[in-house]
Order: structure tokens, then C-alpha cells, then sequence
């Protein structure tokens, strides 16, 4: 049996309990150490056998599952953040699948949740925004042409950026270029959200690469964008008193 785990953002406390309890269990942990806190690892049996994905191809990876289901044996595939996020999970169970071997997913806590908590932000505010964009700027891996970032922008809406702090240049042209921010549209990096040497810099999208680069960050960082960071918005009409929910009856105005 193959566990697919999803790490959390960084601090070894926001795994899941489920997902602690399978890495209890396992016999095998292939983990993505490019980005996975290496803390977890102290949750394995000292007899577990433990892979770096980060050093392996992805026959190597199913090589090591293959052998660990031939033997009985349980195996967690540890990623980073939720797996379902550029996670490349996909190309490993369409294979799982085809040669029959079983497998399952848990979800961890995306580093765009941690990243939302290092700001005490919420993406979703009322009159704001009511849509998160969650993309990557183009780079050694292609984008589909209709998810270019500069069409993206054009939206206005809350953009969540991963795996493009080396591209901010780039990044901040694009998202100008959209023509539905401007250069005083709040925005801000996230380094290593929730990790004991997290850094969040607040800056405008006119300000993003200067600020990016005067703070030293060069990767394990996220981009958010949007009015979300800002001053204004209007309360829900979920609290609102005068708004009946399933729950409760508004008060008459």
C-alpha cells in the first residue's frame, strides 16, 4: 500500500494527525526534501527506509514503491505542502494504477493556507475579491498559453503565486501588464511560510522585485497579490444582524 501524505507548509505541528499517524507506520518514506521539513522524519520507526525524492527521477521513485508492495510492506510518499498543488502525483498513481497496486491520498496543509496565516489575511473579502488565482509564472516549465500570468491579472482578483521567486522581474512585469493592478496594488512575499525562519515582506506590485531582492529571496517563497491586503472591505452578510441564514432569523431594520 502507497500513502500519498501531504506534509503541510513547513512547521512539523501542522501535519495532520492522519498523516502523522501513517508516517508512525510506515516502513518506507520517500520524501520531497527539497521542501519537506526534515523534522517529520523523526516521526519514522527506526527501521524505516528513507528515500529523497528530491535526488531521484520518477523511475527511481516507483522503482522503490514496487519493490516495498512486493514485499508487503507500506510505503508514504511525503510531499510537500497538499500534494494536489504542483505536487506531480498525478504521473505516479496513473501508474500505481496500472499495474494494480493500492493507494490512497491525504491531504496536508497548502503553504498558501500558511501563507494566508503568516499575513493574518483572509484572500475572500467581501466587495474585494471572491475568486483566489492560484498559478506560476512561466519559466523551464511551460504554461498553457491561456494561463499566462499577465491574463490572469487582468482578472483583479487575489492571485497566489508559488515557484516564481526566481522569475519576480518577470513576475511583476507580468502582472502590470494585465492592466488590472497598478503599481500601488497591495502585494506581498512569503518566505518559508510557518517554518521557524518565515519572513513576510509587504510591498506593492510596483515595489515586488525591489523589495524581493532587498530582503535576500531567492526561493521558498510565496507571491500574493491583491486589494485583499489592503484597508477596505465591507463586512459579511454572514454575521450581518439583519441577514436570516438556515440558523438564524435577521432582525427586522
Amino acid at each position: 500500500m502507497v500513502h500519498f501524505v501531504g506534509a503541510g507548509p513547513g512547521a512539523p505541528d501542522l501535519i495532520t494527525r492522519r498523516g502523522a499517524a501513517l508516517l508512525q507506520a510506515a516502513d518506507c518514506i520517500i520524501y520531497a526534501g527539497s521542501l519537506v521539513n526534515p523534522a517529520l522524519l523523526g516521526l519514522a520507526k527506526a527501521d524505516c527506509a528513507i528515500y529523497n525524492s528530491a535526488e531521484m527521477t520518477l523511475e527511481q521513485v516507483l522503482d522503490v514503491m514496487r519493490q516495498m508492495e512486493a514485499a508487503g510492506k507500506i510505503t508514504v510518499r511525503l510531499h510537500t505542502g497538499d500534494p494536489c498543488l504542483y505536487g506531480a502525483i498525478r504521473e505516479q498513481m496513473d501508474v500505481l494504477d496500472a499495474e494494480g497496486i493500492r493507494y490512497d491520498d491525504t491531504p496536508g496543509v497548502s503553504s498558501f493556507c500558511g501563507a494566508a496565516a503568516a499575513l493574518n489575511a483572509e484572500y475572500t473579502l467581501p466587495t474585494i475579491s471572491q475568486t483566489v488565482i492560484i498559478t506560476r509564472m512561466e519559466g523551464r516549465t511551460p504554461v498553457p498559453e491561456k494561463e499566462q500570468l499577465a491574463s490572469l491579472a487582468a482578472h483583479g482578483a487575489t492571485m497566489v503565486i508559488f515557484l516564481s521567486i526566481g522569475l519576480i522581474d518577470k513576475v511583476q512585469q507580468a502582472l502590470l501588464a494585465g492592466g488590472a493592478y497598478t503599481p500601488e496594488t497591495p502585494a506581498a512575499v512569503v518566505y518559508k511560510a510557518s517554518w521557524p525562519e518565515q519572513k513576510v515582506v509587504r510591498c506593492t506590485v510596483g515595489t515586488l522585485a525591489g523589495s524581493t531582492r532587498a530582503n535576500g529571496i531567492t526561493k521558498t517563497a510565496l507571491i500574493v497579490v491583491g486589494e485583499f491586503l489592503g484597508t477596505r472591505y465591507e463586512r459579511s452578510k454572514l454575521y450581518d444582524p439583519t441577514f436570516t441564514t438556515e440558523f438564524r432569523k435577521g432582525a427586522d431594520q
